[in-house]
C-alpha cells in the first residue's frame, strides 16, 4: 500500500511541476484573444465567379492559340457567361480541325460542348465549377495569411466559412488602415488590352466612349474606371474611362515576383517578373496588341494604361502615382501571392484594448467569484471531505492552464466561460464519488470499503459524462470559429485533466488519510 501511494504520489506531483512549467511564463505561453486583447475581426466574401471568369477566358484563348497553331484562322472567341464561352468564325472545311484540336486538348473532359452549326458553346462542367470556386477560396486564404504575414500580425486567425467566406482575427493590430489595403484594395490583378481611348489616358466620361462605338458597346468589351490624380500631391482630383476587352488573358497568378523600384524622374513603380507559362501568354498578348494601351487592373478599377510599344515577354513595371508606402505594400500583396478572386467586406468589428481590460476583469471576477462558490458548496455539504473536493479542483485548473500553455492557446472570453464550465464538471464528478460513497457508508460498510466501492462505482458514469462531452468539444473545435475554438479548447483539456484529478488524485488524497490513521468514521 504504501509503495502505491509512493508512486501515485510521485505521478501527482509530476503533474503539478509539469503543469507549472509548461505555463510559465503565462504572459508567453497563453495568448489573449481579441476580445479580450482588442482588434479586428473581419468576414469576407470571395466573389468565385471572378475565378471562373479568369478560368474561362484562359481556356478560350488557350483554345483559339492551339487552333492557330494547327493553321486554322479567323476564329473568334467571346465569354457569354462566368463559366462559359462560345467559339465561332470557322468554316465547314475547318470544322473537323477545330474537333481534332477539342479531342486533343482534351476540352470535352472539363466542358460541355454544343455544337449550333456557326458557333460552338462551352459551358463548363459543374464538378469543375465547384472545384474552381472551392480551389479560390482556398488560395485567397492562403494569400491572406501570406499578406498579414509579411505585414507582422502576431496571432492572427484566417478560417474558411460556408457560402465561400473567410473569417479573419487580427488580435492586438494598431495599424488597421493600412491592413485593410493590404487584403482588399489590390485584391485582384489582371492585363486587359484598351479598344479606346488611346493612350494611357481615359476618357472623362462613359457617355464619350459610346459615342465612339454609336452609343452600344460591344459585346466583348466593358467599361472600366479609374481615377484621376493630381501630379504633385497623389490626390484624387477626378475620374476617367476605359473600354477594355473583357477577356482575362494574363492575371495576378501568372506573378513570380514582384519588388519596388524606381522610374523615371524616380517616381516610385513595382517591377514584376512573370511565371515560364504567363510569360508566354503575356508575349503573345503585348505582341498581338503594339500601339494599344495595357490597362493595369487593380480590383475592377484601372490603375494605369501605358501604350504598348514592343513585345512584353517576362517581366514589366506597374506605375500609377504612387506613393512610397503604397509601392511598397502593392509589392508585398503581389509578391505574397494574388487573390484568384475580387473580395469585398461583410462585416468588420474593431475591439478596442479598454473593452478587452474590461472583459478580462469581468471574467476573472466570475471565474473566483464561481470557484468561491463551489468550494463553499461542497465544504457546506461534504465537511471535512470538501476539501478533498477543493484540492482536486485546484490541481484540475493548474493543469488545464499548463495544457493551454503547451499549446500556445488562445484565452478568449468564451475560454473562460470553457474554464467555468470545466469547474462545473469537475466539481459533478466528485459530487458522483461522494454520494458513492454515501451510500456505501449507508449500507454499513467500513470507511476504506465505503471509498474503494464509491470511487469504482462512480467511475462508468465520469466517463460516460466526461467523453460525450469531449467528443461534442472537439466537434466544436473541428467546426467553429475564432472564440468558439476557444472555448472548444478549454473544455475539452479541462475535462480531461477532470478525469484525471476526479478519479486518480481525490481517490490518492483519500487513501494518504487512511494510510496515516484508521478512521470509523468520515466526514462526509
Amino acid at each position: 500500500m504504501k509503495g502505491s501511494l509512493m508512486w501515485r504520489g510521485m505521478l501527482i506531483l509530476a503533474s503539478v511541476l509539469l503543469a507549472v512549467a509548461l505555463l510559465y511564463p503565462p504572459s508567453k505561453k497563453i495568448i489573449l484573444g481579441l476580445d479580450l486583447r482588442g482588434g479586428m475581426h473581419l468576414v469576407l466574401q470571395v466573389h468565385t465567379e471572378d475565378a471562373l471568369r479568369a478560368e474561362t477566358d484562359s481556356d478560350m484563348a488557350t483554345l483559339i492559340q492551339r487552333a492557330e497553331d494547327e493553321g486554322m484562322s479567323g476564329l473568334k472567341g467571346q465569354r457569354v457567361g462566368d463559366d462559359r464561352f462560345q467559339i465561332a468564325g470557322y468554316t465547314p472545311e475547318s470544322h473537323d480541325t477545330l474537333s481534332t484540336v477539342i479531342s486533343k486538348q482534351r476540352y470535352d473532359q472539363r466542358w460541355d460542348i454544343s455544337d449550333q452549326g456557326n458557333a460552338m458553346i462551352f459551358k463548363l462542367k459543374a464538378a469543375e465549377a465547384n472545384q474552381i470556386r472551392d480551389s479560390a477560396v482556398t488560395q485567397a486564404k492562403q494569400t491572406i495569411e501570406n499578406r498579414i504575414d509579411a505585414f507582422g500580425v502576431a496571432e492572427m486567425t484566417v478560417q474558411s466559412a460556408d457560402n465561400h467566406r473567410i473569417v479573419i482575427q487580427l488580435p492586438g493590430l494598431d495599424d488597421q488602415d493600412r491592413v485593410r489595403r493590404l487584403i482588399k484594395n489590390t485584391a485582384f490583378l489582371e492585363f486587359r488590352i484598351v479598344e479606346y481611348p488611346r493612350g494611357a489616358t481615359g476618357a472623362p466620361t462613359k457617355d464619350d466612349i459610346l459615342k465612339n462605338f454609336n452609343g452600344r458597346l460591344p459585346d466583348n468589351l466593358e467599361i472600366l474606371e479609374g481615377d484621376v490624380r493630381e501630379k504633385g500631391t497623389n490626390a484624387v482630383v477626378g475620374k476617367q474611362y476605359f473600354a477594355v476587352e473583357k477577356r482575362r488573358t494574363v492575371t495576378g497568378r501568372d506573378l513570380s515576383n514582384a519588388r519596388p523600384s524606381s522610374g523615371e524622374f524616380n517616381r516610385p513603380i513595382v517591377q514584376f517578373m512573370l511565371k515560364p507559362q504567363g510569360s508566354v501568354a503575356f508575349a503573345e498578348l503585348t505582341g498581338k496588341n503594339i500601339g494599344k494601351g495595357l490597362a493595369i487592373v487593380l480590383d475592377g478599377r484601372v490603375v494605369t494604361a501605358p501604350v504598348i510599344h514592343a513585345r512584353i515577354s517576362d517581366s514589366g513595371i506597374i506605375e500609377g502615382d504612387f506613393t512610397q508606402q503604397e509601392v511598397q505594400d502593392l509589392s508585398t500583396v503581389l509578391k505574397s501571392g494574388a487573390l484568384p478572386a475580387g473580395i469585398t467586406y461583410l462585416e468588420e468589428r474593431t475591439v478596442g484594448p479598454a473593452l478587452g481590460r474590461d472583459s478580462i476583469q469581468k471574467g476573472l471576477l466570475a471565474a473566483v467569484v464561481g470557484t468561491a462558490l463551489v468550494m463553499v458548496t461542497m465544504l457546506i455539504i461534504y465537511n471535512l471531505s470538501g476539501v478533498n473536493a477543493i484540492m482536486a479542483l485546484l490541481l484540475n485548473v493548474l493543469i488545464l492552464f499548463g495544457g493551454m500553455g503547451m499549446f500556445h492557446s488562445t484565452l478568449t472570453l468564451p475560454g473562460i466561460a470553457g474554464i467555468i464550465l470545466t469547474i462545473g464538471m469537475a466539481v459533478d464528478a466528485n459530487v458522483l464519488v461522494f454520494e458513492r460513497v454515501r451510500e456505501e457508508l449507508r449500507a454499513g460498510r467500513t470507511v476504506r470499503s465505503a471509498i474503494d466501492l464509491g470511487f469504482d462505482r462512480a467511475f462508468t458514469s465520469i466517463i460516460d459524462t466526461h467523453v460525450t462531452t469531449m467528443v461534442s468539444a472537439l466537434f466544436l473545435f473541428q467546426f467553429g470559429t475564432g472564440a468558439i475554438k476557444g472555448f472548444a479548447v478549454t473544455l475539452f483539456i479541462g475535462l480531461l485533466a477532470s478525469i484525471f484529478t476526479a478519479v486518480f488524485v481525490s481517490h490518492w488524497i483519500f487513501d494518504l488519510v487512511l494510510s496515516r490513521r484508521r478512521m470509523k468514521a468520515l466526514s462526509i
